[in-house]
C-alpha cells in the first residue's frame, strides 16, 4: 500500500507569499533563466554563459559553483534544480574531449524537461571584445531569424527557433515606444544539413536624418558565435499542444467582420449595397460623348417607354362593368361574362 503523501501548508507568512508565488496564473511571470557550468568547462564556454546570463538580467541567475550534471542521460537533477529555485528555463556549459565548448539551452514545463539543445560554440566573440556602447539592463530585445530551415513548420530548426525566442523575448508587454528598441539578436541558418545557426548581437543606433523618422543604423555589439547544433531532445506533440494551451479568459473574443494581419492591425470588413455605375460622375471628355445617331435613338428610346406607360395608365383606369338598359336590365356585360370573383352581378329596375 502506497504511502499517501499529506498537503504541506506553510508555517511562515513569508513560506505562505513563496508558494502563493509559485500557484498557476492567468498571466505568468517573467520566465527566470538558471545558468549552470559542468565540472569541467571551457574559459570559452564561461564566458558564452555569462554574456548569455547579462543579455537576460534581471531574469537570470548564474551559478558558479560546479555542478555534476548530465542533462541529456538524465534529466531527474536539472528538473530538482529548476524546480528548487522556481526557473523555467536553463543553460550548462561544459567541456570535453567528445564535445568541447559544449552548450546546452532547455526549458520547462510542469516540472519536466520540454525542449533541449545541445549546441557547440565556435568562433565566439564575448560583449566585451566590441568597444561600443551596451544596452540598458530590462530592455526588449528585436529577435530576427533568418534562413530556410526556420521557414519550414515541418522542420527541427522551428522548434530550436521556438524555443530561442522563448529564451531571449524577454517579459510581455502591449506597448513599446522607438527608442525603447536598443539592440537586436540575429539568428542565421543557411541550410538544415549545415546544422549551424550564425548568432549576432548589434546595437541599434537612432541618428537625425532631417524627418520626422530617424536614420536606423546597426553597430556589433556581441556576442557573436556560430552554433553548431549537435543533439536536440525535444518534446512530443502533445506535450507541446499542452503547454502551449492558453486559458480561456485570456482568449480574445471574436468580433464579426473584424480581424487582424499578421503585424496586428486591425481590418474590418465593411457591406454596402450595389452601387449603380451608370449614375457615377465621371469627367466629361469628347471622346465619350454621344453621336448624332447615338442621341436620336436614346430620345427615340424614351418617347417609346413614355407612349406605353400612358397606354398602361388608361387601360387601368376604365371601368370593367358595361351597361346595357335596353330591356330595363343592366348586366355586368353585353354577354353576362362572370367576374373575376365567380360571381354575376345583375341590377333589376321597376
Amino acid at each position: 500500500m502506497g504511502v499517501i503523501k499529506r498537503v504541506v501548508k506553510p508555517s511562515t507568512r513569508k513560506g505562505k507569499r513563496s508558494l502563493m508565488k509559485r500557484e498557476p496564473k492567468l498571466i505568468e511571470n517573467p520566465k527566470t533563466a538558471l545558468f549552470l557550468r559542468g565540472t569541467k568547462a571551457s574559459q570559452v564556454a564561461i564566458t558564452c554563459a555569462k554574456d548569455l546570463c547579462r543579455m537576460k538580467k534581471p531574469n537570470s541567475v548564474y551559478f558558479a559553483k560546479k555542478h555534476d550534471l548530465r542533462p541529456f542521460e538524465a534529466t531527474n537533477e536539472t528538473e530538482t534544480i529548476c524546480k528548487k529555485y522556481d526557473a523555467s528555463l536553463f543553460s550548462f556549459v561544459s567541456h570535453n574531449k567528445k564535445r568541447p565548448n559544449n552548450l546546452v539551452i532547455g526549458r520547462m514545463f510542469d516540472g519536466q524537461v520540454l525542449d533541449m539543445v545541445e549546441f557547440g560554440i565556435d568562433k565566439f566573440k564575448g560583449l566585451d571584445e566590441f568597444k561600443v556602447p551596451k544596452f540598458a539592463v530590462g530592455s526588449k530585445p528585436c529577435l530576427i531569424f533568418a534562413g530556410e530551415p526556420f521557414l519550414s513548420d515541418s522542420s527541427d530548426f522551428s522548434r530550436i527557433k521556438n524555443l530561442l525566442v522563448d529564451f531571449f523575448h524577454g517579459e510581455e508587454i502591449t506597448n513599446i515606444r522607438l527608442e525603447g528598441i536598443e539592440h537586436v539578436y540575429s539568428f542565421t541558418s543557411s541550410t538544415e544539413e549545415d546544422k549551424r545557426i550564425h548568432m549576432r548581437g548589434y546595437k541599434i543606433v537612432l541618428k537625425k536624418s532631417g524627418e520626422k523618422t530617424p536614420t536606423v543604423e546597426l553597430e556589433e555589439m556581441g556576442p557573436s558565435a556560430d552554433l553548431v547544433v549537435r543533439r536536440f531532445k525535444l518534446g512530443s506533440a502533445d506535450l507541446f499542444k499542452t503547454a502551449c494551451k492558453r486559458p480561456k479568459e485570456l482568449k480574445p473574443k471574436k468580433v464579426k467582420n473584424i480581424s487582424k494581419d499578421a503585424f496586428g492591425s486591425t481590418l474590418g470588413q465593411v457591406h454596402i449595397p450595389r452601387q449603380d455605375l451608370t449614375k457615377l460622375t465621371t469627367r466629361k471628355m469628347k471622346g465619350l460623348k454621344k453621336t448624332v445617331a447615338e442621341a436620336k435613338m436614346d430620345k427615340a428610346e424614351k418617347v417609346r417607354e413614355a407612349q406605353a406607360d400612358k397606354a398602361t395608365t388608361s387601360s387601368s383606369s376604365a371601368s370593367p362593368f358595361l351597361v346595357n338598359t335596353a330591356r330595363g336590365t343592366r348586366s355586368a356585360s353585353a354577354s353576362s361574362s362572370t367576374p373575376p370573383g365567380g360571381l354575376q352581378v345583375h341590377f333589376v329596375t321597376s
